[in-house]
């Protein structure tokens, strides 16, 4: 290992290349405001219209602090892009509901998130894309008990 803190410096910097290579999309250009993690949120959602999102599962989901998926709701909901409603159960419980205008917006990111995938492996081949991704998981689970 050449150098102390290469493994970092290098996750920064391709962390960095994906969010420029997703700022540069055609549904980033044709979308005002979009940023790559309401895309992610707007496929979080949809993934699970089959029950109730709560802020709670955002933040778990993404390993994100309560503070940072309150911004990311307000400016969504903003931007018409999610609904707060409340559930008849629990007046304080408000479930996050995606627009129409996401719904519509989710067909470009669909595509955007293949052609980023596509991307990502092109240099690699199968099995190396598996051993990333495993390893990529393998230390995801060392920062999972430490960062919350």
């Amino acid at each position: 290992m050449k150098k102390e803190n290469e493994f970092c410096f290098e996750y920064m910097i391709l962390a960095n290349l994906i969010r420029r290579y997703m700022d540069n999309t055609n549904t980033r250009k044709y979308v005002d405001n979009l940023t790559g993690t309401n895309g992610w949120v707007i496929g979080y959602l949809l993934e699970n219209m089959d029950h109730d999102v709560y802020q709670r599962d955002i933040e778990n989901a993404f390993s994100i602090r309560k503070s940072t998926v309150s911004k990311i709701i307000k400016l969504m909901e903003n931007k018409d892009l999610i609904r707060r409603e409340s559930v008849e159960y629990d007046a304080r419980l408000k479930k996050i509901v995606l627009t129409d205008k996401a719904l519509e917006i989710h067909k470009m990111i669909k595509e955007d998130i293949v052609n980023v995938n596509k991307k990502f492996t092109e240099n690699l081949t199968e099995k190396e894309a598996e051993e990333f991704l495993y390893l990529i998981r393998k230390v995801k689970k060392s920062f999972d008990s430490e960062v919350q």
